[in-house]
């Protein structure tokens, strides 16, 4: 059975939100000591919580008092160097989703005059295009033909079938030609 997806939101019933504070923290202490076990990794958890005068602490007191001293002897450009506050993380997320809006809008605009060139081939007129449909239209054009520009000159620099030999074997646009060595079978057929 799947698990439901759960409603990220302060849990106003205090009974509920109690025994969802006990779950999440087991849960919690046991991914910590996988990460460390799996990883080979120092790690260490503190919870303070409103239902308990004192802390929860995994591994132990001492433990995470090790942890937190290595971490303290880093110098503080290590110490920072991946971590994050609230406002840098949305900034992040923000840069981040804006690039991959400005990227899904290309795609839709280039698919957007792909269709209209479709539409144009079979026959529909172009006079309904505003001007930047118009503008785009010219650009994708533009962009194709510099593609099949690229593309020739590639060909016109490659060599050609008449001047590729292979081994012997001249080939031409229209037929092979053997060139007839001593070792070759038909000439050693002749012979005989």
């Amino acid at each position: 059975m799947t698990k439901k997806n759960v409603k990220l939101a302060y849990i106003t019933n205090d009974s509920a939100r109690k025994a969802m504070f006990k779950q999440r923290n087991k849960g919690l202490m046991k991914k910590v000591s996988e990460l460390s076990t799996l990883c080979d990794v120092k790690a260490c958890a503190i919870i303070y919580s409103p239902y308990d005068s004192k802390q929860e602490v995994w591994p132990s007191p001492f433990g995470a008092q090790c942890v937190l001293s290595d971490f303290k002897r880093l110098p503080e450009m290590e110490q920072s160097k991946k971590m994050v506050n609230q406002e840098s993380f949305l900034c992040q997320k923000i840069a981040k989703a804006t690039d991959q809006l400005k990227k899904q809008c290309k795609d839709n605009r280039e698919k957007e005059i792909t269709y209209i060139i479709f539409q144009s081939l079979i026959g529909k007129p172009l006079h309904q295009l505003n001007l930047i449909n118009l503008k785009n239209l010219g650009w994708l054009i533009e962009q194709y033909f510099k593609e099949i520009q690229k593309s020739i000159g590639t060909l016109w620099k490659s060599p050609q079938p008449q001047e590729a030999t292979d081994a012997g074997v001249m080939k031409g646009p229209k037929e092979t030609f053997t060139k007839i060595t001593e070792d070759h079978p038909v000439q050693m057929l002749q012979q005989l």
